[in-house]
Parts: C-alpha cells; structure tokens; sequence
C-alpha cells in the first residue's frame, strides 16, 4: 500500500505542536512556587543579596541562605530529586531554541522520508550530526555552569551510582517486554497500515552500510554520544526547566514526547515515548543524570550490538525488526 504523503509529518507536528500548548497552558494555571523553609525554622527577613549569595560561587540563582542559621539544609524539594530553583523566566529563551532546533530536523527528515527521496548517510554528514550534538550539548550547560556547578545541577556526585549497573539493563528488559507488547498489540499491522517504514533511518543504515567509516562513527554517535548530549539537553535541562513552570507531569509527558519526535520517525514514536518517559522517572528517583545515561546507553548499546552479530552472522530479520 502506498504511504500515506504527509502522515508522518503530520503526526510528528502535533505531538511536537500539542506538547508546547500542554506546557503553556500547565503554565498558564500554574504560578511557580518558592519552596518554604523547614517547619523548625522561624521564616527569617529577606536577606541582602550580599548576605544571601556570600561566597565565591555566588549568584541569584542560589538557593538563599538562612542569617539565622547558615548550617541549617536547604528546604525540601515538593516533587521528586531533580531541583528547578537554578531556572527562571530566561530559559524559557533557550528552551524555545532547543525545541525549534530538533522540530526543524524532524520535521525536514520525516518529509525527505515521505518525499521518497533517497536518504543517503555519509560520514560527513555523520561527523555534522555530531559535532551538532556536542555543540547544543555544551552550550545547554554553558547556560547553567554560571549558575550552578554541573556536578550539583546533574548530580553527577550520586552516591548510589552503582545503582547504574542494575538499572541500565534493567531499561533494556523493559524496553524488550514493551516492544512485544506493542507487536501483540497490532503496532506493526497498524504502521504497516498507514505505509510506515517500520524501522529507522538509522537502525537501516547499521543494517545495509558497507562502509567501515560511516558504520563506525553510527555505532560512535548512537552508544556514546547520544546518550550523554541527549541526556544533557532533554532529561538534564529541558525536563527540569519545564518542570519548574508547567509541573513535573506535564513536564515529564512533554520532553519525553519531543524526545521522541525529535527521532523524525513515526514508527519508533509510541516506544520512543516510553522511553523518555523511563528516563525521566529515574532522573527524579535518583536525582542523577547518571541513571539515565546509563539507560540509555545499554538501549542503544544492545540496538547496535545486535544489528552487528546479525550482519556478522548473516541472519536475515524480520523487517519490523
């Protein structure tokens, strides 16, 4: 059956459109909070800002100290471990930017997909992708740094890191029993339906590639960089941003949905989804990045070491594979 001309692109547009009205309107009823001092503590005076951001690393970004008692620990955070006191109205800015950045590309990847124009990978264009990533990623933490030390933004000092080894694969597994799900479901009947590839751009390029180059830097860019810039920009700022002004709900909902279709593909979008959604659930359990790095890595990490032993073994798979 032919594909459908403009489904993908489509789709793509109103999850990534319906995911930015959701997070202005949430938004809009919602008036940030600033979190209360500990019950055992009297609510002292506004302090000067001299007085509250003393120190070498000060900023108006800071949680304000206490005068009465500098030792006493910061309020508690009213959902989760991930703290929004760092954003303000400022990143409402850069937020805009990122999500314009990966709509753009996915919108203009699903419409070559949909133009049947053919969609060739080379390793220049792999070196851009890169190098694209690293840039957005980097500059999302130039926009914290001279707020907050990373270390403390991302919790990259968690204690339980340990924790990393169980739960990395631990997303694998679930990610698996989610992709059997879908299938008995009907998933495939239903992309096949609507003319859907059923598969991705680049699970196809690690499966037909014969370029060691353009094969090495896709296994590259999918195990080591995607997880730690994507993590960066989608679970360590964008969630947490948007978090502080629509609520961790339609927060989490919404950056894992952008995460998706920021993939430019409509058959990946519903597990995709999920997985965001994971990913952000073990960002605000732990309170570390750490955790969904880790996710993430293993994921695409079995995608790949499984697309390599097929093509090294020969075994043909199913193309909804």
């Amino acid at each position: 059956m032919p594909a459908s001309p403009s489904v993908t692109f489509i789709v793509l547009l109103v999850c990534l459109s319906g995911s930015l009205a959701a997070f202005f309107i949430a938004a809009g009823f919602r008036r940030p909070r600033t979190p209360r001092p500990l019950p055992s503590h009297p609510v002292p005076a506004a302090p000067s800002p001299e007085q509250a951001f003393a120190g070498p690393e000060a900023s108006p970004f800071q949680t304000p100290a206490f005068p009465g008692d500098p030792a006493s620990p910061p309020p508690p955070l009213p959902v989760g471990k991930v703290a929004v006191w760092p954003y303000r109205m400022l990143d409402l800015i850069w937020m805009g930017f990122i999500v314009l950045m990966f709509s753009l590309l996915s919108l203009s990847n699903a419409a070559m997909v949909e133009s049947r124009a053919e969609v060739t990978i080379s390793a220049n264009g792999l070196i851009q992708s890169i190098a694209f990533q690293l840039v957005i990623a980097a500059l999302t933490v130039a926009m914290v740094a001279w707020r907050v030390r990373p270390v403390a933004w991302l919790g990259l000092d968690w204690k339980g890191w340990r924790w990393a080894l169980l739960i990395g694969p631990a997303a694998v597994l679930v990610m698996w029993g989610v992709s059997i799900g879908l299938y008995l479901c009907g998933y495939m009947d239903l992309m096949n339906t609507l003319g859907v590839e059923n598969s991705q751009e680049s699970v196809k390029l690690l499966q037909e590639t014969q370029d060691p180059l353009v094969l090495t830097l896709m296994a590259a860019a999918a195990v080591l960089v995607a997880p730690l810039c994507e993590e960066v920009v989608f679970r360590g700022y964008l969630y947490p941003a948007a978090k502080r002004f629509a609520g961790p709900w339609v927060a989490g909902a919404a950056s894992a949905l952008i995460f998706a279709a920021a993939h430019g593909s409509l058959f990946p979008l519903l597990p995709l989804f999920v997985f965001g959604a994971l990913l952000v659930l073990a960002y605000e359990l732990t309170g570390s990045l750490w955790a969904p790095i880790a996710m993430h890595f293993c994921f695409n990490g079995a995608t790949v070491g499984i697309q390599l032993v097929v093509r090294l073994s020969g075994i043909e798979l199913p193309d909804s594979l």
